[in-house]
């Protein structure tokens, strides 16, 4: 027993052993206070090891004494603890699972088991029974290969000893499940159960237990270990050669931290909870040590990623082990040369002398290019991981700076094929962090919001990925101009490269785009880059966010701005490079969040910056010949389907400069033959139909303008369950508002045509319905959005060519925002003109260009603080 405490408790406990029938209250008193105990240990650093072995041992001595009070002492049955109980492991929430064995019929002894499996329940185990017969016992095993996991990890516990030992014979490799079969069905089990992970050990809020890199990995080690080799610990693999001392020092270390970490969750919540929460992290980042601020989150995860994916290598390693040594049959044939170093046998490659990368850790490069260079090869044998493993220590400063090894590297990145497979499986071996000492800074490391769904690391490798999935013509429909211009650019692996530096200086402080900078450079001058090359690779790693930040938060209708990013390019090469490369790093970042809305601006954005770079920097068409370049393609439509000049003329008289500098001339066709076909002056209309330009569907509407409208329309959008994008808010001289709502369907997908007629329908006669459309209800946020706190913060930005102020907020996202802030934008007097919707994970990053209601700018510093302060007043 742990402490003297414990045995005290048990002594008290003892002193009503006797009593009939069992007083409750003392044995729940007893179970309670070493709870308590125990969570105190740990709350002052005593070993988990020792009190999840303490807490088992406990429960037994609970159970033993509870078994002796409600069974006689000739009862043909035993009491036996099985899965991970039976291992002598119990956390403060774990299930006590036990198995009532049975000579016999169980219901012979219904009597005395029915009272003692509620006595149990009473006093607060919470138990997860079975009572089955001993032939009951092989029938379900036989049957359930979990059944059959359970029961091998058994253990006596009180009753008759016999007759566990005999189930544990009948249940036993020998009769049922032999290790080929148990080692298929578990192995199918694990695929199963990572696949519910997505196979990553990187979720956002990870279960300790069953996602890759957790608990059961581990186990799964032990499962197989034991059913072939009876052993019962781990250490006992060593004495087989299937384990060396330094892979069972890592899978020890990793258990005690996932133990850690599981104690302190069933401690913190007081249930069953083996989910790494949003609030459990930052909870369990102030309990280790780490603080509570988000960089301290971010070290405690980085801590558990990088110990779950090395226990995930493990778990792959070890298992392919067993399969290849142990369970497979089939002769593999003669091994195939394939240089004096390597060999294929049968369809994965193995050294031709185990010794080769001690003497020569070069190879452990050339492996990953002959896989590269040999197709039909599916995989590394086992023993040629395992010595990866032993030997990547050589990777060091002298290695790598060998021109052998900068050129094997290179020539990598340079394969036709199987690019993005090799990288991971660099990673996956330890090789790539070893190469790039940088790459091992950012291995596990989270951003903590709910932006970033990857870690750095397989954020890079989703980029590179995705990068070169641009090239192949079995995934042009994904991104066409991608894959176009991806054929066009005459060296990739410079667009490898910076995808692998662009984030790779991230959790060291400071600016990431400069410090990846130093790295990039120098790793291309060691490569052997030309200095062209070489600053073309530092540059995009310093302008990565530029593209996506233009595109996502400055108006690209307007020329100066298309001219200002254009300026900050300086060439359609470096255009497309980057162009290529932010696609990939916006969709490499969180697939939930990529939409055709941002694909539209990006392309948007290239294909306006390209003509202006193409005409050149100092040709740069003014305001005046793009509104003339709109109007006349636009006329020469309008009157190709039968318009009349005069009428055309007169509707464009009402409208803005602003207009149609940022409106194309297909949507200014059918505004304007929406306006010549209804009396705006009349009521409002609202007409709804695909955008293709911008990804998404157009909501246009358009009628006499009124306080509050802009609130009331996005109200009623938020409430037919429309994700907004954007807005352009125009009212022309006599009163006539004309407004585009640029929107996605939840799932980011543009409208049906049943669901534009809805759209279109519900506007008309709510917005005329001559009552203000009530505001959406107050949603409370989800337990996700509860564990962040984003402060409303904002700054004003004049624009005195446009002669507007830009309000640029920033505060944490809900149901409803635009509508709500469009309700304190017209309370203050204000003119909307345009609105931009940017959503980051759990905060919004909106802008809108304001003006007073005589189309002033907003440059009073006292009037700003008042918007401000209503502002701060309304979002909280």
């Amino acid at each position: 027993m742990i402490s003297p405490e414990l045995d005290a408790i048990l002594r008290e406990l003892d002193r009503h052993a006797t009593a009939h029938p069992p007083p409750v209250a003392a044995w729940k008193s007893a179970i309670r206070a070493a709870t308590e105990h125990l969570g105190a240990l740990f709350e002052q650093g005593r070993d988990v090891v020792e009190l999840v072995h303490a807490r088992a041992g406990f429960t037994d001595a609970v159970l033993a004494r509870a078994w002796t009070a409600h069974l006689p002492t000739d009862a043909e049955a035993a009491l036996v603890a099985v899965g991970g109980y039976g291992r002598g492991e119990l956390h403060p929430a774990s299930d006590v699972d036990v198995l009532i064995l049975t000579a016999g019929e169980p219901e012979a002894l219904a009597a005395h088991i029915e009272p003692l499996v509620m006595f149990l329940w009473d006093i607060g185990l919470e138990i997860g029974h079975s009572v089955r017969s001993l032939a009951q016992c092989v029938d379900e095993a036989r049957g359930d290969v979990t059944i059959a996991t359970n029961l091998m990890e058994s253990r006596h516990l009180a009753g008759q000893e016999r007759l566990t030992r005999e189930m544990q014979t009948l249940t036993g490799p020998a009769h049922i499940w032999p290790s080929e079969a148990y080692f298929s069905a578990k192995l199918a089990e694990q695929q199963a159960r990572h696949a519910q992970a997505n196979d990553s050990t990187q979720d956002l809020e990870p279960n300790i237990k069953n996602n890759p890199g957790g608990l059961r990995d581990i186990q799964m080690i032990g499962w197989v270990a034991k059913r072939h080799f009876g052993a019962t610990r781990l250490s006992q693999l060593k004495d087989h050669g299937f384990l060396t001392e330094e892979e069972y020092q890592a899978l020890k270390a990793g258990e005690k931290l996932l133990w850690k970490i599981r104690f302190a969750l069933h401690h913190l919540t007081g249930r069953r909870e083996d989910r790494l929460l949003f609030e459990h992290q930052r909870a369990l980042a102030r309990q280790f040590g780490y603080g509570e601020d988000n960089p301290a989150i971010e070290r405690f995860m980085q801590r558990y990623y990088r110990t779950a994916i090395e226990l995930q290598r493990l778990n792959e390693m070890l298992l392919q082990h067993f399969q290849e040594a142990i369970l497979q049959h089939d002769d593999p044939g003669e091994p195939t040369p394939i240089n004096r170093r390597f060999q294929a046998r049968g369809n994965v490659l193995e050294v031709r002398n185990p010794a080769i990368f001690a003497r020569n850790p070069l190879a452990m490069l050339e492996l990953f290019l002959i896989l590269q260079q040999h197709p039909e090869l599916q995989g590394v044998r086992a023993s040629t991981i395992r010595a990866i493993r032993a030997h990547r220590h050589l990777i060091d400063e002298r290695l790598r700076a060998d021109i052998r090894a900068r050129s094997l590297f290179m020539e990598i990145l340079r394969q036709p094929r199987g690019i993005t497979h090799e990288l991971r499986r660099m990673h996956r071996y330890g090789i790539l962090a070893r190469y790039l000492p940088a790459f091992r800074q950012i291995t596990g490391l989270m951003q903590f919001d709910l932006f970033h769904v990857y870690t750095v690391d397989e954020h890079i490798l989703m980029v590179v990925r995705n990068l070169r999935r641009f090239t192949l013509p079995e995934h042009a429909d994904e991104c066409p101009l991608c894959h176009e211009l991806a054929q066009q650019i005459p060296k990739q692996e410079l667009l490898y490269l910076a995808g692998l530096f662009h984030d790779i200086a991230k959790g060291r402080g400071g600016d990431h785009s400069e410090l990846g900078v130093a790295d990039a450079r120098a790793f291309c001058r060691d490569h052997g880059l030309s200095h062209y090359d070489t600053e073309l690779v530092a540059w995009l790693v310093r302008q990565h966010l530029l593209m996506s930040w233009t595109a996502q938060r400055q108006d690209i209708d307007d020329p100066a701005v298309i001219h200002a990013f254009a300026g900050k390019v300086g060439s359609i090469e470096r255009l497309t490079y980057l162009y290529l490369l932010t696609v990939a790093d916006m969709r490499g970042t969180n697939p939930k969040i990529w939409n055709s809305w941002k694909g539209a601006l990006l392309d948007r954005l290239y294909r306006r910056t390209r003509e202006v770079l193409a005409a050149g920097l100092d040709n740069a068409e003014d305001e005046n010949a793009r509104i003339q370049a709109v109007q006349s393609l636009a006329r020469r439509q309008l009157l190709d389907g039968g318009l009349d000049e005069e009428a055309i003329r007169r509707c464009w008289m009402r409208l803005s400069t602003d207009y149609f500098l940022q409106t194309p001339p297909e949507n200014v066709v059918w505004h304007t033959q929406l306006l010549l076909d209804h009396d705006p002056n009349d009521s409002i209309q609202a007409a709804v139909r695909d955008d293709p330009e911008r990804g998404c569907t157009e909501i246009f509407t358009f009628g006499p303008d009124r306080d509050g409208l802009f609130a009331d329309t996005t109200a009623l959008l938020d409430r037919l369950g429309l994700d907004i994008f954007g807005a352009r808010i125009d009212t022309t001289d006599d009163g006539i508002a004309v407004n585009s709502y640029f929107v996605l369907e939840i799932d980011g997908q543009p409208l049906e045509p049943a669901r534009r007629d809805e759209v279109a329908e519900a506007l008309r006669a709510q917005l005329n319905a001559g009552e203000p459309v009530p505001p959406p209800q107050v949603c409370h946020p989800s337990r996700r959005l509860r564990a962040f706190n984003y402060p409303t913060e904002m700054r004003f930005e004049q624009d005195a060519d446009r002669g507007v102020t830009r309000l640029h907020l920033h505060t944490q996202d809900r149901p409803g925002l635009l509508s709500l802030i469009g309700s304190v934008l017209a309370a203050e007097g204000l003119r909307l003109h345009s609105a931009r919707v940017l959503t980051e994970g759990a905060r919004a990053l909106d802008w809108f260009t304001l003006t007073d209601r005589e189309n002033r700018p907003i440059t009073d510093s006292t009037q700003q603080a008042r918007l401000e302060q209503a502002l701060i007043e309304a979002l909280g």
